[in-house]
């Protein structure tokens, strides 16, 4: 079955795991039951954002949607999930921006390093006239963007030290996304960044293969690196926002009535699934110095700020100048 299928008839699955926060179904008419409770917080946003965006069809489109959600790339990979929606064989995903980069370069404006100072101009940022520029540019691709969800501000754990200032990183093995955005802007902060395969890092850190990773605070706790890390910084670096999308090919058959219940039931799980990882994101700092980790927040971002300027302009054409002009502004660095 695919992934949001139109039918008379109501039935949701969001999720296949029996243990997953959003995993109560009920098929029938009328918007589905979920259980979301504490066990959100171990496996984090992405079945979280699902089963709102699940419940919010349900309460506007009743009786009109037949949604079902595959977890853990059981329909492929994200380049793959991209494919699959502008092929119309695939009608709707959650990818991350740094992966949508691959079909429309403006996504590379959100992996710039300290763009954001917080949550709240980030979110800000992206829900207004930025952060439309950047979905209007998937039309053209077969795409329709929703809205912005929030996975949370990624940081740097490593065994070395910890780190306040630029200086800090010179030398250190850090696992970056293996995207040549990340590369750039890691060596202009003076480590040795590393590509590699998420499934290797782990038993990278464990062997000393390499020194750490960047990452965000969920997935530290979620993937037990307490266990072989010593130092969280608090960086804060980049803002992971994965996108709520849709195919067009999908989107275009809807009536107008019903187009609209699936916009506002984006609106609706963006505003609630960002309130749920805030919260969450609070208490993992704390959860995670209980398991081990040393943490540290890093109080002045200016220096590094400076340093990964050059980068911001080496991908300016790519990100598209004014594009480019209307987020540094907005975020008060132009």
């Amino acid at each position: 079955m695919p992934t949001a299928q139109i039918s008379p008839a109501w039935t949701v699955r969001c999720c296949s795991r029996p243990d997953c926060p959003s995993g109560a179904r009920r098929r029938g008419a009328g918007a589905p039951s979920h259980r979301l409770d504490e066990r959100r917080q171990r496996y984090g946003p992405l079945c979280h954002r699902r089963a709102l965006l699940c419940r919010g069809a349900g309460e506007r489109g009743a009786g009109e949607f037949d949604i079902s959600f595959f977890p853990n790339n059981e329909l492929g990979n994200e380049t793959e999930m991209l494919e699959g929606m502008q092929l119309g064989t695939l009608e709707a995903a959650v990818i991350t921006g740094t992966q949508i980069a691959s079909i429309s370069s403006a996504f590379q404006l959100i992996d710039l390093p300290f763009l954001f100072k917080d949550n709240e101009q980030a979110r800000e940022v992206l829900d207004g006239e930025v952060g439309q520029m950047m979905l209007d540019t998937l039309e053209p691709k077969g795409i329709v963007g929703l809205g912005f969800v929030e996975a949370g501000f990624r940081s740097t754990i490593n065994n070395v030290r910890p780190v306040h200032t630029p200086e800090d990183m010179e030398g250190i093995r850090l696992r970056v996304q293996p995207f040549d955005i990340y590369l750039d802007s890691f060596e202009r902060f003076g480590a040795d960044p590393i590509p590699m395969e998420w499934s290797e890092v782990f038993t990278a850190v464990q062997q000393g293969t390499i020194d750490g990773l960047e990452i965000p605070l969920s997935v530290i706790y979620a993937n037990n690196f307490p266990d072989v890390t010593q130092y969280l910084s608090l960086t804060q670096h980049v803002y992971n926002a994965p996108a709520l999308l849709v195919s067009k090919q999908t989107f275009d058959q809807l009536s107008d009535e019903l187009k609209q219940a699936v916009r506002d039931a984006a609106e609706t799980t963006v505003e609630r699934q960002r309130e749920t990882v805030g919260a969450n994101n609070q208490d993992m700092v704390g959860r995670i110095e209980e398991a081990g980790m040393e943490v540290n927040e890093v109080e002045d971002i200016s220096a590094f700020q400076e340093l990964v300027r050059p980068v911001y302009e080496d991908y300016r054409e790519d990100i598209g100048s004014e594009l480019m002009d209307k987020a540094l502004e907005a975020t008060g660095q132009n």
